[in-house]
Protein backbone atom coordinates (compact mmCIF):
# COMPACT_ATOMS: atom_id res chain seq x y z
CA UNK A 1 0.00 0.00 0.00
CA UNK A 2 0.70 3.39 -0.82
CA UNK A 3 1.14 4.01 3.46
CA UNK A 4 3.68 1.70 3.93
CA UNK A 5 5.48 1.95 0.53
CA UNK A 6 5.90 5.79 1.65
CA UNK A 7 7.51 4.68 4.53
CA UNK A 8 10.53 2.55 2.45
CA UNK A 9 13.63 5.16 3.14
CA UNK A 10 14.69 8.41 3.41
CA UNK A 11 15.84 8.47 -0.32
CA UNK A 12 12.51 8.03 -1.42
CA UNK A 13 11.27 11.41 0.31
CA UNK A 14 14.36 13.30 -0.93
CA UNK A 15 13.77 12.43 -4.29
CA UNK A 16 10.23 13.32 -4.58
CA UNK A 17 10.18 16.43 -2.32
CA UNK A 18 13.00 17.73 -5.64
CA UNK A 19 10.94 16.46 -7.92
CA UNK A 20 6.99 17.19 -6.74
CA UNK A 21 8.61 20.60 -6.16
CA UNK A 22 10.08 21.64 -9.70
CA UNK A 23 6.74 20.65 -11.44
CA UNK A 24 4.54 22.24 -8.78
CA UNK A 25 6.85 25.57 -9.25
CA UNK A 26 7.33 25.24 -13.07
CA UNK A 27 4.56 23.40 -14.44
CA UNK A 28 1.58 22.40 -12.20
CA UNK A 29 -1.48 24.38 -12.07
CA UNK A 30 -3.03 25.70 -8.40
CA UNK A 31 -5.96 23.97 -8.15
CA UNK A 32 -4.66 22.03 -5.06
CA UNK A 33 -4.10 24.90 -3.62
CA UNK A 34 -1.39 23.32 -1.55
CA UNK A 35 2.57 22.93 -0.61
CA UNK A 36 4.00 20.21 -3.08
CA UNK A 37 2.84 16.76 -2.32
CA UNK A 38 6.02 15.18 -1.38
CA UNK A 39 6.99 17.99 1.00
CA UNK A 40 3.65 17.38 2.81
CA UNK A 41 3.73 13.47 2.79
CA UNK A 42 7.27 13.63 4.52
CA UNK A 43 5.38 15.87 7.23
CA UNK A 44 2.93 13.41 8.03
CA UNK A 45 4.35 10.27 7.77
CA UNK A 46 7.78 10.67 9.65
CA UNK A 47 8.13 8.21 12.31
CA UNK A 48 5.30 9.37 15.57
CA UNK A 49 4.23 11.99 13.40
CA UNK A 50 0.72 13.56 13.67
CA UNK A 51 -1.80 15.33 10.91
CA UNK A 52 -3.93 18.17 11.91
CA UNK A 53 -7.08 18.17 10.60
CA UNK A 54 -9.74 20.38 11.61
CA UNK A 55 -8.57 21.57 14.91
CA UNK A 56 -8.02 18.04 15.97
CA UNK A 57 -4.62 16.08 15.81
CA UNK A 58 -4.36 12.40 14.86
CA UNK A 59 -1.44 9.82 15.48
CA UNK A 60 -0.50 8.14 12.20
CA UNK A 61 0.28 4.37 12.28
CA UNK A 62 0.91 1.72 9.67
CA UNK A 63 -2.62 2.12 8.55
CA UNK A 64 -2.30 5.83 7.49
CA UNK A 65 -2.84 6.63 4.36
CA UNK A 66 -3.62 9.85 3.65
CA UNK A 67 -2.14 12.02 1.32
CA UNK A 68 -2.06 15.33 0.89
CA UNK A 69 -4.13 15.99 -2.12
CA UNK A 70 -7.17 14.39 -0.51
CA UNK A 71 -6.47 16.03 2.69
CA UNK A 72 -6.65 19.65 0.79
CA UNK A 73 -9.90 19.30 -0.55
CA UNK A 74 -10.94 18.54 3.29
CA UNK A 75 -13.04 21.70 4.43
CA UNK A 76 -13.80 22.75 1.14
CA UNK A 77 -17.74 21.41 1.44
CA UNK A 78 -18.74 22.44 -2.35
CA UNK A 79 -22.23 21.67 -0.94
CA UNK A 80 -22.24 24.60 1.19
CA UNK A 81 -21.15 27.15 -1.35
CA UNK A 82 -23.76 29.62 -2.44
CA UNK A 83 -24.06 29.06 -6.17
CA UNK A 84 -22.00 25.76 -6.71
CA UNK A 85 -24.10 22.97 -8.51
CA UNK A 86 -23.84 21.07 -5.60
CA UNK A 87 -25.13 23.39 -3.74
CA UNK A 88 -28.18 24.16 -6.11
CA UNK A 89 -28.82 20.53 -5.72
CA UNK A 90 -28.97 20.22 -2.13
CA UNK A 91 -30.96 23.39 -2.14
CA UNK A 92 -33.54 22.05 -4.10
CA UNK A 93 -33.75 18.45 -2.28
CA UNK A 94 -33.54 20.36 1.06
CA UNK A 95 -36.70 22.69 -0.45
CA UNK A 96 -38.50 19.88 -1.44
CA UNK A 97 -38.78 18.18 1.62
CA UNK A 98 -39.01 20.98 3.43
CA UNK A 99 -42.67 22.15 1.53
CA UNK A 100 -43.82 18.74 1.23
CA UNK A 101 -43.05 16.91 5.00
CA UNK A 102 -44.67 19.34 7.55
CA UNK A 103 -44.90 18.25 11.15
CA UNK A 104 -47.74 18.89 13.56
CA UNK A 105 -46.42 22.18 14.53
CA UNK A 106 -45.88 23.79 11.17
CA UNK A 107 -42.55 23.04 11.02
CA UNK A 108 -40.36 21.17 8.32
CA UNK A 109 -40.31 17.29 9.61
CA UNK A 110 -36.71 16.43 7.92
CA UNK A 111 -33.81 18.36 9.98
CA UNK A 112 -30.75 19.00 7.74
CA UNK A 113 -27.45 18.42 9.03
CA UNK A 114 -24.51 19.28 6.35
CA UNK A 115 -21.84 20.10 8.43
CA UNK A 116 -20.86 17.23 9.99
CA UNK A 117 -17.30 16.33 10.23
CA UNK A 118 -16.07 14.17 7.82
CA UNK A 119 -13.72 12.35 10.01
CA UNK A 120 -15.31 9.72 11.43
CA UNK A 121 -14.24 6.17 13.53
CA UNK A 122 -14.22 2.90 12.05
CA UNK A 123 -16.82 1.82 13.83
CA UNK A 124 -19.21 3.88 12.80
CA UNK A 125 -18.32 4.32 8.97
CA UNK A 126 -18.54 -0.06 9.25
CA UNK A 127 -19.74 -1.66 12.51
CA UNK A 128 -22.73 0.71 13.26
CA UNK A 129 -23.90 -0.24 9.63
CA UNK A 130 -23.66 -3.86 10.41
CA UNK A 131 -20.74 -4.10 7.82
CA UNK A 132 -18.95 -7.71 9.29
CA UNK A 133 -15.20 -7.36 9.73
CA UNK A 134 -13.97 -8.72 6.64
CA UNK A 135 -16.00 -7.46 4.41
CA UNK A 136 -14.10 -5.54 1.17
CA UNK A 137 -15.59 -2.69 1.70
CA UNK A 138 -13.23 -2.04 4.65
CA UNK A 139 -10.20 -2.59 2.59
CA UNK A 140 -7.50 -0.03 3.13
CA UNK A 141 -6.96 0.33 -0.50
CA UNK A 142 -10.72 1.86 -1.00
CA UNK A 143 -10.75 3.49 1.48
CA UNK A 144 -8.54 6.62 3.35
CA UNK A 145 -7.60 6.16 6.69
CA UNK A 146 -6.40 8.56 9.18
CA UNK A 147 -4.99 6.00 11.26
CA UNK A 148 -6.50 2.57 12.53
CA UNK A 149 -9.27 3.86 14.45
CA UNK A 150 -10.17 7.00 12.62
CA UNK A 151 -10.93 7.62 8.29
CA UNK A 152 -12.48 9.97 6.11
CA UNK A 153 -15.69 9.21 6.50
CA UNK A 154 -16.98 6.80 3.18
CA UNK A 155 -20.22 7.52 3.03
CA UNK A 156 -22.53 9.78 4.94
CA UNK A 157 -24.24 6.94 6.46
CA UNK A 158 -21.49 6.68 9.06
CA UNK A 159 -23.42 9.49 10.74
CA UNK A 160 -27.21 7.33 10.99
CA UNK A 161 -26.42 5.56 13.98
CA UNK A 162 -25.69 9.03 16.22
CA UNK A 163 -28.42 10.87 14.72
CA UNK A 164 -30.91 8.02 15.32
CA UNK A 165 -29.32 7.67 19.09
CA UNK A 166 -29.71 11.39 19.81
CA UNK A 167 -33.68 11.03 18.87
CA UNK A 168 -34.14 11.88 15.52
CA UNK A 169 -36.80 10.01 13.44
CA UNK A 170 -36.13 12.09 10.01
CA UNK A 171 -33.23 13.92 8.94
CA UNK A 172 -31.07 14.62 5.89
CA UNK A 173 -27.01 14.16 6.18
CA UNK A 174 -25.32 15.67 3.45
CA UNK A 175 -21.63 15.61 3.04
CA UNK A 176 -18.56 15.36 1.29
CA UNK A 177 -17.04 11.85 1.22
CA UNK A 178 -13.98 9.90 0.44
CA UNK A 179 -12.97 6.95 -1.27
CA UNK A 180 -9.58 5.32 -3.50
CA UNK A 181 -10.76 4.81 -6.88
CA UNK A 182 -9.92 4.90 -10.47
CA UNK A 183 -9.16 7.67 -12.26
CA UNK A 184 -11.92 9.02 -15.34
CA UNK A 185 -14.47 11.42 -15.82
CA UNK A 186 -16.89 9.86 -13.51
CA UNK A 187 -14.51 9.12 -10.56
CA UNK A 188 -13.24 11.35 -7.72
CA UNK A 189 -11.49 10.28 -4.99
CA UNK A 190 -13.53 12.90 -3.10
CA UNK A 191 -17.20 13.25 -3.93
CA UNK A 192 -20.81 13.85 -1.86
CA UNK A 193 -24.15 12.44 -1.05
CA UNK A 194 -27.12 13.24 0.28
CA UNK A 195 -28.54 10.37 2.93
CA UNK A 196 -32.22 10.52 4.17
CA UNK A 197 -33.60 8.42 7.15
CA UNK A 198 -37.60 8.34 8.22
CA UNK A 199 -38.31 6.21 11.05
CA UNK A 200 -42.64 5.60 12.02
CA UNK A 201 -44.25 4.38 15.22
CA UNK A 202 -46.91 1.90 15.18
CA UNK A 203 -49.86 4.87 14.96
CA UNK A 204 -47.58 6.90 12.42
CA UNK A 205 -47.35 3.95 9.78
CA UNK A 206 -50.86 2.64 10.46
CA UNK A 207 -52.66 5.79 10.44
CA UNK A 208 -55.40 6.00 8.16
CA UNK A 209 -55.15 2.44 7.78
CA UNK A 210 -58.56 0.39 8.09
CA UNK A 211 -58.41 -1.84 10.99
CA UNK A 212 -55.16 -0.22 11.78
CA UNK A 213 -55.65 -0.66 15.46
CA UNK A 214 -55.11 -4.71 14.85
CA UNK A 215 -52.02 -4.50 12.92
CA UNK A 216 -47.94 -4.69 14.55
CA UNK A 217 -44.88 -3.80 13.39
CA UNK A 218 -42.82 -6.52 15.03
CA UNK A 219 -42.83 -10.13 14.89
CA UNK A 220 -40.82 -13.39 14.88
CA UNK A 221 -40.25 -15.15 11.61
CA UNK A 222 -37.83 -16.14 9.50
CA UNK A 223 -35.98 -13.48 6.88
CA UNK A 224 -37.24 -13.92 3.46
CA UNK A 225 -36.10 -12.10 0.13
CA UNK A 226 -39.08 -9.64 0.93
CA UNK A 227 -39.01 -9.05 4.60
CA UNK A 228 -36.39 -8.92 7.78
CA UNK A 229 -37.31 -11.47 10.41
CA UNK A 230 -38.59 -9.23 12.79
CA UNK A 231 -41.30 -7.26 10.51
CA UNK A 232 -44.22 -7.54 9.60
CA UNK A 233 -45.05 -8.11 6.04
CA UNK A 234 -47.85 -5.35 6.53
CA UNK A 235 -45.57 -2.92 8.63
CA UNK A 236 -42.23 -3.31 5.57
CA UNK A 237 -45.01 -3.08 2.59
CA UNK A 238 -46.16 0.02 3.79
CA UNK A 239 -42.64 1.37 4.82
CA UNK A 240 -41.69 0.11 1.12
CA UNK A 241 -44.36 2.25 -0.53
CA UNK A 242 -43.33 5.02 1.36
CA UNK A 243 -40.05 5.35 0.41
CA UNK A 244 -41.04 4.70 -3.01
CA UNK A 245 -43.55 7.54 -3.06
CA UNK A 246 -41.01 9.85 -1.24
CA UNK A 247 -38.33 9.26 -3.76
CA UNK A 248 -40.73 9.12 -6.60
CA UNK A 249 -42.20 12.50 -6.14
CA UNK A 250 -38.22 14.06 -5.58
CA UNK A 251 -37.49 12.84 -8.47
CA UNK A 252 -40.16 14.25 -10.28
CA UNK A 253 -39.55 17.29 -8.53
CA UNK A 254 -36.24 17.28 -9.85
CA UNK A 255 -36.32 15.54 -13.28
CA UNK A 256 -40.30 16.88 -13.97
CA UNK A 257 -43.38 15.01 -14.83
CA UNK A 258 -43.60 11.99 -16.80
CA UNK A 259 -40.35 10.61 -15.48
CA UNK A 260 -40.40 7.00 -16.13
CA UNK A 261 -39.20 5.15 -13.04
CA UNK A 262 -37.86 1.26 -12.23
CA UNK A 263 -36.80 -0.47 -8.98
CA UNK A 264 -33.72 -2.81 -9.33
CA UNK A 265 -33.28 -5.59 -6.40
CA UNK A 266 -30.24 -5.27 -4.52
CA UNK A 267 -27.88 -5.85 -1.21
CA UNK A 268 -26.58 -3.17 1.37
CA UNK A 269 -25.14 -4.56 4.63
CA UNK A 270 -27.49 -1.82 6.61
CA UNK A 271 -30.98 -2.53 4.17
CA UNK A 272 -33.49 -4.90 3.63
CA UNK A 273 -35.16 -5.49 1.50
CA UNK A 274 -32.73 -2.83 -0.53
CA UNK A 275 -33.05 -1.04 -4.03
CA UNK A 276 -31.61 0.75 -6.53
CA UNK A 277 -33.47 3.42 -8.80
CA UNK A 278 -33.13 4.19 -11.93
CA UNK A 279 -34.94 6.98 -13.86
CA UNK A 280 -35.06 6.78 -18.06
CA UNK A 281 -33.61 10.06 -18.99
CA UNK A 282 -33.29 10.66 -22.71
CA UNK A 283 -33.90 7.51 -23.81
CA UNK A 284 -31.23 5.85 -21.19
CA UNK A 285 -31.97 4.34 -17.63
CA UNK A 286 -29.69 5.35 -14.70
CA UNK A 287 -29.35 4.47 -11.35
CA UNK A 288 -29.55 7.73 -9.63
CA UNK A 289 -29.38 5.87 -5.67
CA UNK A 290 -29.90 2.93 -3.64
CA UNK A 291 -32.42 2.87 -1.01
CA UNK A 292 -34.35 0.14 1.39
CA UNK A 293 -35.98 -0.58 5.03
CA UNK A 294 -33.57 0.02 7.67
CA UNK A 295 -32.44 -3.11 9.40
CA UNK A 296 -33.88 -3.17 12.32
CA UNK A 297 -30.88 -4.10 14.42
CA UNK A 298 -29.11 -1.14 13.58
CA UNK A 299 -32.13 0.83 14.31
CA UNK A 300 -32.31 -1.43 17.95
CA UNK A 301 -29.22 -0.48 18.61
CA UNK A 302 -29.36 3.44 18.18
CA UNK A 303 -32.40 3.02 21.13
CA UNK A 304 -35.14 3.03 18.40
CA UNK A 305 -36.51 -0.17 19.42
CA UNK A 306 -40.34 0.86 18.87
CA UNK A 307 -39.74 2.35 15.36
CA UNK A 308 -39.16 0.78 12.06
CA UNK A 309 -38.17 2.90 8.66
CA UNK A 310 -36.48 3.17 5.49
CA UNK A 311 -33.06 5.34 4.32
CA UNK A 312 -31.81 6.16 1.24
CA UNK A 313 -28.39 7.88 -0.13
CA UNK A 314 -27.65 9.31 -3.52
CA UNK A 315 -24.41 10.90 -4.82
CA UNK A 316 -24.97 15.12 -5.57
CA UNK A 317 -22.46 14.61 -8.56
CA UNK A 318 -24.28 12.08 -9.84
CA UNK A 319 -27.35 13.95 -10.00
CA UNK A 320 -26.10 17.40 -11.22
CA UNK A 321 -23.99 15.17 -13.84
CA UNK A 322 -27.36 13.91 -15.44
CA UNK A 323 -29.65 17.50 -14.94
CA UNK A 324 -27.14 19.29 -16.30
CA UNK A 325 -25.53 17.27 -19.12
CA UNK A 326 -21.59 18.04 -16.78
CA UNK A 327 -19.05 15.15 -18.62
CA UNK A 328 -16.35 15.40 -16.03
CA UNK A 329 -16.54 15.36 -12.74
CA UNK A 330 -13.48 17.56 -12.10
CA UNK A 331 -15.28 20.51 -13.15
CA UNK A 332 -17.01 20.65 -10.08
CA UNK A 333 -13.67 21.72 -8.40
CA UNK A 334 -13.07 24.21 -10.89
CA UNK A 335 -12.83 28.12 -10.38
CA UNK A 336 -13.33 28.93 -13.77
CA UNK A 337 -15.92 31.41 -14.00
CA UNK A 338 -16.96 30.04 -17.09
CA UNK A 339 -17.96 27.36 -15.38
CA UNK A 340 -19.27 28.99 -11.50
CA UNK A 341 -21.66 31.94 -13.19
CA UNK A 342 -23.71 29.35 -15.01
CA UNK A 343 -25.40 28.53 -11.85
CA UNK A 344 -25.78 32.00 -10.68
CA UNK A 345 -29.42 31.59 -10.76
CA UNK A 346 -31.97 34.28 -8.63
CA UNK A 347 -34.29 30.97 -7.65
CA UNK A 348 -33.25 27.66 -7.25
CA UNK A 349 -35.51 25.81 -9.04
CA UNK A 350 -35.02 28.09 -12.16
CA UNK A 351 -33.80 25.64 -15.31
CA UNK A 352 -30.33 25.87 -15.71
CA UNK A 353 -29.26 25.11 -19.51
CA UNK A 354 -24.99 24.12 -19.02
CA UNK A 355 -22.81 25.22 -21.64
CA UNK A 356 -19.73 22.99 -21.89
CA UNK A 357 -16.41 25.18 -21.82
CA UNK A 358 -13.88 24.14 -24.76
CA UNK A 359 -12.05 21.16 -24.67
CA UNK A 360 -8.24 21.73 -25.46
CA UNK A 361 -6.80 18.66 -26.36
CA UNK A 362 -5.30 15.59 -24.57
CA UNK A 363 -2.05 14.47 -24.44
CA UNK A 364 -1.74 10.53 -23.75
CA UNK A 365 1.16 9.01 -22.27
CA UNK A 366 1.93 5.22 -21.64
CA UNK A 367 4.03 3.64 -18.61
CA UNK A 368 4.78 0.20 -17.91
CA UNK A 369 6.13 -1.97 -14.86
CA UNK A 370 6.97 -5.08 -12.99
CA UNK A 371 4.49 -5.78 -9.63
CA UNK A 372 6.51 -5.94 -6.68
CA UNK A 373 6.35 -9.20 -5.40
CA UNK A 374 4.56 -7.86 -2.13
CA UNK A 375 0.83 -6.38 -1.96
CA UNK A 376 0.05 -4.02 -4.99
CA UNK A 377 -3.50 -2.40 -5.74
CA UNK A 378 -4.38 -0.53 -8.59
CA UNK A 379 -5.72 2.26 -6.14
CA UNK A 380 -1.76 2.73 -4.95
CA UNK A 381 -0.67 3.90 -8.53
CA UNK A 382 -3.97 5.79 -9.18
CA UNK A 383 -3.02 8.14 -5.82
CA UNK A 384 0.56 8.13 -6.57
CA UNK A 385 -0.84 9.76 -9.97
CA UNK A 386 -3.36 12.01 -8.47
CA UNK A 387 -0.16 13.05 -5.95
CA UNK A 388 1.59 13.96 -8.70
CA UNK A 389 -0.44 14.54 -11.58
CA UNK A 390 -3.21 16.06 -9.90
CA UNK A 391 -6.03 18.07 -11.62
CA UNK A 392 -4.38 17.51 -14.72
CA UNK A 393 -5.07 13.80 -15.29
CA UNK A 394 -8.38 13.47 -16.70
CA UNK A 395 -8.08 9.30 -16.82
CA UNK A 396 -6.21 6.34 -16.14
CA UNK A 397 -6.85 3.04 -18.20
CA UNK A 398 -4.85 -0.05 -17.14
CA UNK A 399 -5.02 -1.43 -21.06
CA UNK A 400 -2.68 -4.80 -20.48
CA UNK A 401 -1.65 -7.37 -18.11
CA UNK A 402 1.24 -10.00 -19.02
CA UNK A 403 2.59 -12.33 -16.95
CA UNK A 404 5.94 -13.37 -17.61
CA UNK A 405 5.95 -17.05 -18.77
CA UNK A 406 9.50 -18.27 -17.13
CA UNK A 407 9.36 -15.65 -13.98
CA UNK A 408 5.91 -15.46 -13.70
CA UNK A 409 6.25 -11.51 -12.88
CA UNK A 410 3.16 -9.74 -14.01
CA UNK A 411 3.35 -6.70 -15.92
CA UNK A 412 0.84 -3.65 -15.84
CA UNK A 413 0.67 -0.96 -18.70
CA UNK A 414 -1.29 2.26 -17.92
CA UNK A 415 -2.56 4.44 -20.42
CA UNK A 416 -2.57 8.18 -18.86
CA UNK A 417 -4.20 11.24 -20.24
CA UNK A 418 -3.50 14.40 -19.69
CA UNK A 419 -5.73 17.62 -20.35
CA UNK A 420 -6.19 20.16 -18.73
CA UNK A 421 -9.48 22.43 -18.42
CA UNK A 422 -8.48 25.92 -18.81
CA UNK A 423 -5.48 25.78 -21.67
CA UNK A 424 -3.76 23.78 -23.86
CA UNK A 425 -0.99 22.04 -22.16
CA UNK A 426 2.51 21.86 -23.91
CA UNK A 427 4.58 18.07 -24.57
CA UNK A 428 6.95 19.62 -22.23
CA UNK A 429 5.06 20.25 -19.42
CA UNK A 430 3.30 16.47 -19.47
CA UNK A 431 7.02 14.91 -19.96
CA UNK A 432 8.38 16.39 -16.94
CA UNK A 433 4.98 14.93 -14.81
CA UNK A 434 5.19 11.96 -16.58
CA UNK A 435 8.59 11.58 -15.55
CA UNK A 436 7.78 12.07 -12.21
CA UNK A 437 4.87 9.41 -11.97
CA UNK A 438 7.85 7.02 -13.42
CA UNK A 439 10.27 7.31 -11.06
CA UNK A 440 7.91 8.14 -7.78
CA UNK A 441 6.03 4.37 -8.70
CA UNK A 442 9.81 3.39 -8.76
CA UNK A 443 10.78 4.86 -5.83
CA UNK A 444 7.22 4.34 -3.45
CA UNK A 445 5.89 1.60 -4.93
CA UNK A 446 8.44 -0.63 -5.97
CA UNK A 447 8.05 -1.47 -9.28
CA UNK A 448 9.99 -2.59 -11.74
CA UNK A 449 10.37 0.25 -14.33
CA UNK A 450 9.39 -0.84 -17.95
CA UNK A 451 9.95 2.49 -19.47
Amino acid sequence: MVGSALRRGSHAYVYLVSKAGHISRGHQHQAWHSRPAAVECVAQRAPGSVVELLGKSYPQDDHSNLTQKVLARVGRNLHNQQHHPLWLIKERVKDHFYKQYVGRSGTPLFSVHDNLSPVVTTWQNFDSLLIPAEHPSRKKGDNYYLNRTHMLRAHTSAHQWDLLHAGLDAFLVVGDVYRRDQIDSQHYPVFHQLEAVRLFSKHELFAGIEDGESLQLFEQSSRSTHKQETHTMEAMKLVEFDLKQTLTRLMTHLFGDGLEIRWVDCYFPFTHPSFEMEINFRGEWLEVLGCGVMEQRLVNSAGAQDRIGWAFGLGLERLAMILYDIHDIRLFWSEDERFLKQFRVANINQKVKFQPLSKYPALINDISFWLPSETYTENDFYDLVRTIGGDLVEKVDLIDKFEHPKTHKTSHCYRITYRHMERTLSQKEVRHIHQAVQEAAVQLLGVEGRF
